[in-house]
């Protein structure tokens, strides 16, 4: 009996009709495979630009918001402990500690909550809706006051948890994103490219703060240090850290609109919603630079009815996750993703979200008035961003393609490991421009190393269904090591100081504590595959032939094959 062909309407030399080219093929799995070899072959190009640039915008955003609070909470002790009677003009290190910690607390919400929803319910509604959340609460921050029955580090906390939920939610979406929409040769640049995106953010936190001190440098120079920093000084600090604080909103109302307005990704409609038509026709609407395709609808609803039985990818479920989770092969790489963000973030983070203090320790936060002080702390902040976190991140983009990513994230964890080795150590027969030196070496490994891999080896290795909560679970599992860092590790470093200084006698050996998880995460990365030059279906391993696959990951389309597939398991 002769097949009848669909066709659906439209198409012309600008803008080619792929499903027409696969109308006449039966099987659904086969126009499956097609359709993505459009995108996994497909040159590199403006639409993939764009895709990089959306996504870029909202890691800008996350990372602004996220590094910025070095800054912020030294302008904070200014204004609100100014009369405090120990250390005035200097926040509380426990309210310091609890204004990071917030956000990496709403972090862990939102990267497990929006990676999961993000599989359920699909990438395209999940996305925009973090990004109103980082919206909204920046400004509500800008805005917040003490009060009474309110104290400023209460409300700060407040928003910053809600905005850290905005934040987590943008790590799985933006990777899976970006990695659905990618060619498979360039994937790792693409990904990198939204990752590096964080060092700009850091890089503009920095600038703004630089820049609204250089505006308010009448008003700083007239008190001499922090403690004597009232009147016009202190008021001039109180409008600076609303500015800095308040510009990380400006950004993502850029972006809102496009994230809004993204396509779902073609492999979400083809494994879960099994949506063969529409996502065949949204494999073409995103190279021609639409928003969505448009089949003809009776034949979509036709096909979909038709189709469902005979697609070979497990429908979703938390019996199927578990089972699928459970199985050692599946089950050690999500350990070896989660795990190696755990160990990296407790010293990426311990570090990073303490700029300030590092740069004390070296004298490059000092000045002969506030003024002064700001814009060393400022100018600080740029050469360790300028000198090591941007370049390993474009470094990461380069050569994530060729070197790939396992080698990459095992050499840096080595050379981490022999940086704070180094830096625990000699602490005390370093100078401080061998610590800054060093610390800028840390900053370039952390991005041409594991702080970039950990973000693009989770958004590849794991099926459709489960991608962006396995994602999800891995970024979780760092920003948990971001609170260990800060609640427990970091403190340290103040132990045998006087009541009330701010000197961190015992800084050496936090930094030996670091490099005692940076060898570990040695380990775990050695449970990572290496994902480069290879489609996200064979390093799911749905791809016959190839050394991924994985029967359970593809079920028999019928009773012939299940038990060809049972014969070969029993001969195994």
């Amino acid at each position: 009996m002769s097949q009848i062909v669909h066709k659906t309407a439209g198409g012309n030399a600008a803008f080619h009709n792929f499903h027409n080219d696969y109308a006449h093929i039966a099987d659904p799995n086969e126009r499956r495979r097609l359709a993505l070899a459009e995108i996994d072959k497909a040159p590199f190009g403006w639409y993939h630009i764009r895709a990089i640039v959306v996504a870029g915008i909202g890691f800008f955003t996350d990372a602004y918001d996220l590094f910025a609070v070095n800054m912020v909470t030294s302008m904070l002790g200014v204004v609100f402990w100014h009369n405090a009677t120990s250390s005035p003009g200097k926040i509380p290190t426990k309210a310091d500690t609890a204004i990071k910690v917030s956000t990496s607390t709403g972090t862990v919400i939102g990267q497990v909550g929006f990676g999961i929803m993000a599989d359920i319910v699909g990438r395209k509604k999940m996305y925009g809706l973090e990004l109103i959340l980082i919206i909204f609460a920046t400004v509500a921050q800008a805005l917040s006051a003490h009060s009474p029955s309110c104290s400023i580090v209460g409300v700060i906390v407040f928003w910053r948890v809600l905005m850290g939920i905005g934040i987590g939610g943008d790590y799985p979406l933006s990777s899976i994103i970006t990695s659905e929409f990618a060619t498979t040769k360039w994937r790792g640049a693409m990904m990198g490219s939204v990752f590096a995106m964080q060092g700009i953010g850091q890089f503009a936190a920095a600038m703004v703060a630089l820049v609204v001190t250089a505006g308010f440098k009448e008003s700083l120079e007239s008190a001499k240090t922090v403690a004597k920093c009232d009147g016009v000084c202190g008021l001039a600090v109180d409008k600076m850290w609303r500015v800095v604080v308040g510009f990380g909103a400006v950004p993502g109302c850029v972006a809102l609109y496009y994230r809004l307005t993204i396509p779902e990704t073609p492999r979400y409609t083809f494994d879960v919603d099994r949506d063969i038509v529409q996502a065949s026709s949204d494999v073409r609407a995103f190279r021609a630079g639409q928003h969505k395709g448009h089949p003809d609808e009776i034949t979509r609803v036709r096909a979909k009815e038709n189709d469902a039985a005979q697609i070979e990818i497990p429908k979703a479920s938390w019996a199927d996750f578990f089972g699928w989770v459970m199985k050692w092969r599946n089950g050690s790489i999500l350990l070896g993703t989660a795990g190696s963000w755990f160990l990296l973030d407790v010293a990426f983070y311990g570090l990073g979200l303490n700029n300030s203090i590092i740069l004390t320790q070296i004298g490059y936060a000092k000045g002969e008035n506030v003024y002064k002080i700001f814009y060393n702390q400022a100018v600080g902040n740029l050469i360790i961003t300028c000198a090591g976190a941007i370049p390993g991140y474009w470094f990461t983009v380069a050569t994530v393609d060729t070197i790939g990513r396992k080698p990459i994230q095992l050499i840096g964890f080595v050379i981490l490991t022999a940086i704070f080795i180094v830096i625990g150590f000699a602490y005390h027969h370093l100078s401080g421009t061998a610590l800054l030196a060093l610390y800028v070496l840390a900053q370039f490994f952390f991005n041409f190393g594991p702080n970039a891999t950990t973000f693009i080896v989770p958004g590849e290795c794991f099926p459709t269904r489960y991608r962006s909560t396995a994602h999800g679970i891995s970024a979780a599992s760092g920003k948990i090591g971001s609170i260990l860092a800060q609640v427990l590790i970091g403190p340290l470093r103040t132990r045998g100081a006087p009541a009330g200084s701010t000197a961190s006698p015992w800084l050496n050996h936090v930094m030996q504590i670091y490099a005692v998880f940076m060898f570990a995460g040695i380990f775990t990365t050695l449970l990572i595959p290496e994902t480069k030059r290879k489609t996200l279906e064979q390093l799911a391993g749905e791809v016959e032939g190839t050394p991924e696959f994985d029967p359970d990951n593809v079920r028999a389309r019928d009773v012939g094959k299940a038990v060809e597939l049972a014969q070969a398991e029993k001969m195994a």
